[in-house]
C-alpha cells in the first residue's frame, strides 16, 4: 500500500515537472516584443511629402505613431507622479509630472484625432473602423518607448509632421497642437 502511494506520488511529481518544462520551453519561444502589425497602406492615403522620418508614409500612420508615443509618455509621467506622490513624497515633482502627463494626453488626443480624420476622409470609413486601423501602429510605437527621455527623443519630429499636416490638410489637422512641455 505504501509502495503504491509512493509510486503515485512520484508519477504526479514527474508529470508536473514535465508540464513545467513544456511551459518554460513555450515561454522561451515567445518573442521579446510583439511584432509591429503590418501597415495596410492604401493608394487613397494622403502621403507626407515633408522631409523627415515620416516622408513618403501615410499621414494617418505618422500621426498614429506620434499619438502612441505621447500616450506612452502620459503613462511614464503618471508612474513618475505616483512615485513622487506616494513612494518618495515630493510635492514639487508631483505637480510637475502631473502637469506633463496632462499635456501629453492632450497632445496624444490631437494626433489620434488627425489620424482618424485622415482615415475617414481618405478611405471613407467610419470613426470606429479608423480607430481599429491605426490602433496597432500607435500601440507598437508606444511600446518601443521605455523611458521618458526615449519618449521625448522619439516625439521630437512629431510637431514638424503636425505643422506640415496643418498646412497641407487643414481639415484633417484642424486642432491646434497643444504645448507638450
Amino acid at each position: 500500500m505504501v509502495w503504491a502511494a509512493t509510486v503515485t506520488l512520484a508519477l504526479v511529481v514527474a508529470a508536473s515537472s514535465v508540464q513545467a518544462q513544456s511551459w518554460r520551453k513555450r515561454d522561451q519561444r515567445r518573442p521579446a516584443e510583439p511584432a509591429t502589425p503590418a501597415v495596410s497602406v492604401d493608394k487613397r492615403d494622403s502621403i507626407v511629402t515633408a522631409s523627415g522620418p515620416f516622408n513618403d508614409r501615410p499621414y494617418w500612420l505618422g500621426l498614429a505613431e506620434c499619438g502612441g508615443i505621447y500616450f506612452k509618455l502620459n503613462v511614464l509621467y503618471t508612474n513618475a507622479a505616483v512615485n513622487a506622490r506616494v513612494v518618495k513624497p515630493d510635492p514639487k515633482a508631483n505637480a510637475e509630472y502631473t502637469r506633463k502627463l496632462t499635456a501629453a494626453i492632450k497632445v496624444a488626443t490631437t494626433y489620434f484625432d488627425g489620424a482618424e480624420h485622415f482615415l475617414m476622409a481618405d478611405r471613407a470609413i467610419e470613426r470606429a473602423d479608423a480607430v481599429l486601423t491605426y490602433d496597432g501602429q500607435s500601440r507598437a510605437a508606444g511600446q518601443r518607448v521605455k523611458t521618458i527621455e526615449a519618449g521625448l527623443a522619439a516625439a521630437r519630429p512629431c510637431p514638424v509632421l503636425y505643422q506640415a499636416c496643418r498646412e497641407a490638410y487643414p481639415k484633417q489637422c484642424a486642432r491646434p497642437l497643444p504645448a507638450a512641455n
